[in-house]
């Protein structure tokens, strides 16, 4: 591409309030900034920035240019701290909280075995920021906008229900009306959007509410109350006889996903996709 050069100076310049910021970012003078922006200029026939006050602003068209600009630059970042990964043999992943330390981490140690790539773990939730995090991938429930920018691939559906401890359970069998509801404020809508797929209705029950969707189940392993448990957060649970599942599972409609940059995974995170599908497969309820 010709100018690259510019193209990069401008990409540097644009997240930099002055030229003489973004000189110092680039290590380079503050006239030297200003030929590359100039030289750019020139070559697109347009107008990228305009002078206010002490500061240089982005016109029009240097915006659109800067979406791009961001688009490119932050691909080829991207590239090579996968290619530095490869070299390596390690894996960034974001992963969410209940997940990583309810179901992932008990078996990373297998697939270091099986594979010697190192998984390096960063725990949350929801929307994630691949490029900027410098993350490999992240392991997601999507129950939220996916961006068009991530390839989704998908590892396993997510079966849910009522799970108790054995002696809450005992307590409480002959009287569902004494079920106290665990509710966490990350799946505010669990109970009831399970009683809409499985027809049992629990609205007049006493409910308690926790921050996170991991203490909820821990509450229910410590005989609080009743949460609703997702395959695969509570098969450990199930299979050590901590909780029960009294009333099965159904599908809730959403699914684990893993998200990357681009659709085509590089061989560390091809083994790490593999090993997650063909192990999530294994935690299924026996309704699935």
């Amino acid at each position: 591409m010709r100018h690259l050069k510019a193209f990069y100076v401008f990409h540097i310049t644009a997240e930099s309030s002055s030229y003489s910021q973004a000189a110092e970012k680039l290590h380079i003078t503050h006239g030297a900034v200003s030929k590359q922006i100039k030289l750019l200029e020139n070559h697109l026939s347009q107008i990228l920035f305009y002078k206010q006050g002490r500061g240089m602003c982005l016109t029009q068209e240097g915006e659109l240019l800067k979406r791009y600009t961001d688009i490119a630059f932050n691909t080829l970042d991207s590239g090579v701290k996968q290619l530095t990964r490869e070299s390596h043999h390690y894996l960034e992943v974001s992963c969410e909280p209940t997940l990583t330390m309810r179901w992932l981490m008990p078996r990373l140690a297998s697939f270091f075995q099986l594979t010697g790539i190192d998984v390096r773990l960063s725990t949350a939730g929801g929307p994630v920021k691949l490029a900027e995090s410098g993350l490999s991938l992240a392991i997601r429930r999507d129950d939220f906008h996916i961006p068009p920018e991530y390839s989704k691939h998908n590892l396993v559906n997510e079966w849910v229900g009522p799970v108790f401890s054995p002696e809450y359970w005992r307590q409480i069998q002959q009287n569902w009306g004494d079920i106290v509801l665990l509710h966490s404020d990350s799946r505010p809508s669990a109970w009831s959007d399970w009683s809409q797929r499985s027809g049992h209705n629990f609205s007049a029950n006493k409910s308690k509410s926790f921050e996170h969707f991991y203490f909820c189940l821990q509450a229910a392993v410590d005989g609080l109350g009743g949460a609703i448990g997702s395959y695969p957060l509570i098969v450990d649970d199930l299979t050590s006889g901590r909780l029960v599942a009294p009333f099965g599972f159904v599908p809730s409609g959403h699914q684990y996903v893993l998200l990357s940059h681009t659709e085509r995974l590089g061989n560390n995170e091809l083994a790490f996709f593999n090993w997650l599908e063909e192990t999530l497969s294994l935690c299924q309820p026996e309704t699935a």
